[in-house]
C-alpha cells in the first residue's frame, strides 16, 4: 500500500463547513502569514497535534473553526443570537483576546448576520446598508445583502436571509460566502506590488529604448559598453521578475477561486438591485487584470532584454571575427614575405656555397699541381664539375627538406 494513500484519499473531506441554523452572527478573520508570525497563535489553537492544518474549537461558549493556508490564517466564529436581540453586534472578547497581538496582521475580517425569513425586516436598509447589492442564491432558496462597506472597526458586513437552506446547506453558502472575501482581498495584495513594478518599467522600458537605439547606429556607438549596459538591464529585470512572480501567480490563483465560487453561488436577480456577484466582478476583475496586465508587460520587457542582448551578442561577434580575418590577413601578408626572404636567402646561400666550393676545388687543384702532378685544367674541370654540381643538389634538397619538415 502506497504510504500516502490514506492521506491523499482524506482530502476529499479536508476543511468542511459549520454547519449551524439560524439567527447566528457569523464572525470572519484572515490573518497574514509572515515568517512564522502566527506559530505562538497556531499553538495556542491546536496545543495538542503538531502540524495540524485545521481544527474545530469552542471559544466562550461558541464554535469556532479555524484554517491554517499557505498565506494566511483564517479564524470562523458562529455566534448564536435570539430572535429580536440587536442584528449587529460586536466581536466576542474572546476572540478579540485571541487576535490582540496579530491585528497587525490583519488582512479581512467580515461579519454575516444569518436571519430566517420570517425575521426579515423586508428591507436590507433596515439593517444598516446603504445603497446595498443583492441576490437570490442557491437557486432561491436565501438571499444575501451587502454595501461592502467597512465598518468602524474594520468589519465588511453581510446580510443572509435563510429561506429553505438546511444546516449543511448553510454552513457551506456561509463558506463561499467568506471565501469570496478572503481570496478577494488576499488576491487584491498584488496590487500595491503591480504599481510599484508599473514604476519601475517605466524606467526600464526607457532605458531599453535608449539601448536599442545606440544598437541600430553602428557608427560611433561602443557595442562593448552597450552589452554591459544590457546586462546591467536585465540583472535588474530579472531581479523584478523573481521577487514578483510569486505574488502575481498567487493573485492568479485567488481571483480564479473568487469567481468559481460566485458561479457556485447560482444567483438570481433581485427586482431593484444589482446582483452581489455582478458587483464584485465589476469592481475586483479591473484589479485583477491590472496586475495580469503588469505581470505579462514584465515579461515581455524581459523578453525584449535579452532578445536586445542577443542580436549585441551576434554584432560584437560578428566585429570579433572581422578582426581575427584583419589578423589573419595580415599573418598571410606576413607569411608571403617570409617566403620570399627565404626564397632570396636560399638563392643566395646556393651562390655562397658554389664560390666557396669553386674556391675549395681551385685551392685542391694549385696544391696538386704544386706536387708535380700532371693535371691539365681540362682534366680538372671534368672532375671538378660532376662533383660540385652533385653537391650543389645535395645542399638545395636539404634546404627544402628542411622548409617542408
Amino acid at each position: 500500500m502506497h504510504p500516502d494513500r490514506f492521506d491523499l484519499h482524506n482530502e476529499l473531506h479536508a476543511r468542511p463547513s459549520i454547519y449551524f441554523q439560524e439567527p447566528a452572527n457569523v464572525f470572519h478573520l484572515t490573518l497574514l502569514e509572515q515568517e512564522h508570525s502566527l506559530e505562538l497563535l497556531v499553538q495556542s489553537l491546536s496545543p495538542d497535534t503538531e502540524g495540524q492544518l485545521q481544527g474545530l474549537l469552542s471559544l466562550d461558549g461558541c464554535a469556532m473553526k479555524w484554517e491554517r493556508h499557505s498565506e494566511f490564517l483564517s479564524l470562523t466564529l458562529v455566534v448564536p443570537r435570539v430572535s429580536g436581540d440587536k442584528p449587529w453586534v460586536n466581536p466576542p472578547q474572546g476572540l478579540q483576546r485571541l487576535i490582540a497581538n496579530y491585528e497587525h496582521l490583519l488582512i479581512e475580517s467580515s461579519q454575516i448576520l444569518v436571519v430566517s425569513e420570517a425575521d426579515w425586516k423586508g428591507q436590507a436598509i433596515e439593517y444598516g446598508f446603504k445603497d446595498p447589492a443583492g441576490s437570490e442564491v442557491g437557486a432561491g432558496d436565501a438571499i444575501v445583502w451587502s454595501d461592502f462597506r467597512l465598518t468602524e472597526d474594520g468589519y465588511n458586513r453581510l446580510l443572509l436571509v435563510n429561506r429553505r437552506l438546511n444546516a449543511y446547506r448553510l454552513g457551506r453558502m456561509v463558506r463561499r460566502l467568506l471565501e469570496i472575501e478572503t481570496y478577494r482581498m488576499m488576491a487584491s495584495l498584488a496590487l500595491p506590488v503591480a504599481k510599484e513594478v508599473a514604476a519601475r518599467l517605466k524606467e526600464h522600458e526607457r532605458t531599453l529604448t535608449l539601448l536599442s537605439t545606440d544598437n541600430a547606429n553602428q557608427e560611433g556607438s561602443d557595442a562593448r559598453q552597450i552589452l554591459a549596459d544590457i546586462s546591467a538591464l536585465s540583472a535588474r529585470v530579472v531581479r523584478c521578475n523573481a521577487r514578483t512572480r510569486q505574488r502575481f501567480s498567487a493573485a492568479e490563483a485567488y481571483a480564479q477561486i473568487v469567481f468559481e465560487r460566485i458561479a457556485e453561488l447560482r444567483e438570481q436577480h433581485v427586482s431593484g438591485y444589482q446582483r452581489l456577484g455582478v458587483f464584485i466582478e465589476r469592481r475586483f476583475r479591473p484589479t485583477v487584470r491590472y496586475c495580469s496586465a503588469t505581470c505579462q508587460r514584465l515579461e515581455r520587457l524581459s523578453n525584449n532584454v535579452a532578445n536586445l542582448g542577443e542580436l549585441l551578442q551576434a554584432r560584437v561577434q560578428v566585429e570579433v571575427e572581422q578582426q581575427n580575418c584583419a589578423i589573419l590577413q595580415s599573418l598571410n601578408a606576413r607569411a608571403h614575405a617570409q617566403i620570399r626572404i627565404q626564397k632570396a636567402v636560399e638563392g643566395l646561400s646556393i651562390i655562397a656555397i658554389s664560390y666557396y666550393l669553386l674556391s675549395l676545388f681551385k685551392l685542391l687543384y694549385e696544391g696538386l699541381h704544386g706536387l708535380g702532378l700532371p693535371v691539365t685544367p681540362k682534366i680538372a674541370a671534368l672532375y671538378i664539375f660532376p662533383v660540385a654540381f652533385i653537391s650543389l643538389v645535395a645542399v638545395a634538397h636539404r634546404i627544402h627538406k628542411a622548409k617542408r619538415e
